[in-house]
């Protein structure tokens, strides 16, 4: 089984993840650029973990076998902090990166009117780098932040078609599916989806089967960077077949992100160390 992780935010994880991930059959991967847990404060923050994303993390997933990609945005949620907006600006001299294959995470959080400006901004940005868009749909009022999303993407010049819809769940599938936009799924030890509903919505809309991603976003709360892993094994449990999970796990995420024209999915040996550092503890 291949496994593309869409959206895993391994900033958040250890190298034995990397490793089991790839004893799991995780061969490539994209981070996106989310906040980090505490609030930051300044945009030099954000350029410190856009770097970190495009030079060490890579570095670290190559060391397992592993492709890392990156998405690059101001998320929602510190789009609402005036000391941090400043970020926008500074966006385009990082979308130009040959390992940034989408703008993301965009999207809502609390669907403020700052979260307004930023979500438009950066879905024209995406137009303007050629570039697809990872929008993050909000946790709470979901169905309303959905719409409000859809609007918003319909009135940019980005195509629905170069867009996921992220976090999505059984009560807003269908209406993402009738934007146009792809269909993104995080699936969660106890929150959002897990892999029994997974399954579920996967019967139940075969025809959108080709423009599902599934990941496991494993950020800094309880997760499990193997859900996909575990989907993969719940879709053959069900009667799916070997192709169906390629289809899901590998072939659809190399389909949207390849719309970047930059994903590269053969793992160079990586250099003996980054920044001075090798990961490597007690040796030479």
């Amino acid at each position: 089984m291949r496994i593309f992780d869409p959206h895993i935010h391994m900033t958040s994880r250890t190298t034995d993840d990397y490793e089991a991930m790839y004893a799991a059959g995780v061969r490539a991967l994209v981070e996106p650029a989310f906040w980090l847990g505490q609030p930051r404060t300044s945009p030099a923050s954000f350029f410190d973990s856009f770097d970190s994303l495009l030079g060490w993390e890579p570095f670290r997933a190559a060391q397992y076998g592993i492709a890392h990609h990156c998405t690059i945005a101001l998320n929602p949620k510190e789009a609402n902090d005036p000391r941090c907006t400043p970020v926008l600006d500074e966006l385009p001299r990082y979308l130009v990166k040959d390992g940034v294959v989408a703008v993301g995470e965009i999207g809502y959080d609390s669907m403020t009117p700052a979260e307004d400006h930023a979500l438009a901004a950066q879905l024209q940005l995406a137009a303007e780098h050629q570039l697809p868009a990872l929008v993050h749909t909000p946790h709470r009022d979901k169905a309303a932040g959905l719409k409000r999303t859809v609007d918003v993407i319909r009135e940019s010049p980005l195509p629905p078609d170069r867009v996921v819809l992220d976090h999505l769940n059984e009560t807003t599938v269908r209406d993402a599916s009738d934007s146009g936009c792809w269909l993104g799924f995080s699936i969660y030890p106890d929150t959002k989806m897990d892999e029994d509903r997974m399954v579920a919505i996967l019967r139940a809309h075969p025809a959108e089967r080709d423009r599902i991603l599934v990941n496991s976003a494993a950020d800094w709360g309880r997760s499990d960077p193997l859900k996909t892993r575990k989907v993969g094994e719940a879709m053959l449990a069900a009667g799916f077949t070997e192709d169906d999970v390629d289809q899901v796990l590998w072939r659809n995420p190399v389909a949207f992100y390849g719309l970047s024209g930059r994903l590269v999915l053969d793992v160079e040996d990586p250099a003996a160390t980054h920044e001075g550092n090798s990961i490597l503890r007690g040796g030479e």
